[in-house]
């Protein structure tokens, strides 16, 4: 019976991180690619493949990991210990995929204030 409870865990866990996954990419990135043309200053060919290529890394880390966190240990043969576990684990990982937004976040303004300064370094040079 243990068995059936951890397969009906994994039935539910699975779509809920995967949803979980495609979501934020989806809302960070379609977001994101103003970031990249600001950054590389309306160059959409390099400002999309840069995207893609987070995005990807993106799901590549997070896939990875939830498919790293999923083993469950049930040791009582109830619903309870079940709902409990899932709770912990699609918590958790709602957790994790957060700090991968907001760590994603700081990389597009870092950019975006690197793109300024140099932007700012440029006019100075060419005044002089």
């Amino acid at each position: 019976m243990e068995t059936s409870k951890i397969l009906i865990g994994y039935c539910i866990y699975l779509p809920i991180a995967l949803f979980l996954t495609y979501f934020v990419s989806k809302t960070l990135f379609k977001n994101g690619k103003i970031f990249m043309l600001d950054i590389f200053r309306g160059r959409e060919e390099i400002a999309e493949a840069t995207n893609r290529l987070f995005e990807t890394g993106f799901y590549l880390l997070n896939i990875g990991f939830a498919l790293m966190i999923l083993e469950m240990n049930l040791y009582q043969d109830n619903y309870q210990v079940l709902i409990e576990a899932l709770s912990y684990k699609i918590g958790g990982f709602s957790i994790y995929l957060g700090v991968m937004l907001f760590f994603n976040l700081y990389f597009f303004f870092r950019g975006k204030r690197k793109a300024r300064e140099a932007q700012t370094t440029e006019r100075i040079v060419f005044k002089a």
